[in-house]
């Protein structure tokens, strides 16, 4: 059992908050996956921890945010929840929204969250995406730019004020998209 205690005391001291079996082998450096396994499903039987959705384990209380980067990898939070938050968009939902490698919308203990596929090619450059722990979030001008690229421009904002224009057009070439540049151009002129 002392290989179960480590496990619980890796979880319960890290500042993370959600994690999946290859994330706790490499912090308990566990090489059994199998134990592992073991010793995570006797502590959610046991109330220590909890396992929300298959593959994912967290503390008693978890950062929906941190959820949302933990389920489909790579993901960043982006598009409507940035931009929500930043005043752009006014129409609130409570779904966090995602850019990642799938199409997917998951609902975990009545929350949801909404992925959207990227083109591969856009992540290699990580600029206008902060990180915060385990927790990768687009910038108000990378969200915008997100949003328009996955829309075909058919998008409304209520409000390009709190954008830094020169923030948007200094990531634009990331997308490598004419198409792209001229909706956000004629977007930015606009308001």
């Amino acid at each position: 059992m002392s290989s179960q205690k480590n496990v619980l005391e890796v979880i319960l001291n890290s500042t993370r908050s959600v994690f999946n079996v290859q994330s706790l082998r490499m912090l308990t450096e566990c090489e059994d996956s199998q134990k592992l396994t073991k010793s995570l499903h006797y502590y959610v039987k046991e109330g220590k921890i909890r396992n929300p959705r298959r593959g994912i384990y967290t503390k008693a209380t978890y950062d929906e945010r941190e959820m949302a980067c933990s389920l489909f990898r790579p993901a960043y939070i982006s598009l409507e929840y940035v931009l929500q938050r930043a005043g752009v968009v006014f129409q609130y939902d409570d779904t966090i929204t995602c850019v990642s490698y799938l199409n997917r919308a998951v609902e975990i203990e009545e929350k949801a969250y909404q992925f959207r596929i990227i083109n591969p090619e856009l992540w290699i450059g990580m600029e206008g995406i902060e990180q915060n722990d385990n927790i990768l979030i687009a910038t108000p001008e990378r969200a915008f730019l997100d949003m328009v690229y996955l829309s075909a421009g058919n998008c409304y904002f209520d409000n390009l004020h709190p954008l830094n224009k020169t923030k948007v057009k200094q990531l634009l070439p990331l997308y490598q998209s004419k198409v792209l540049t001229e909706r956000v151009t004629e977007l930015l002129n606009q308001k």
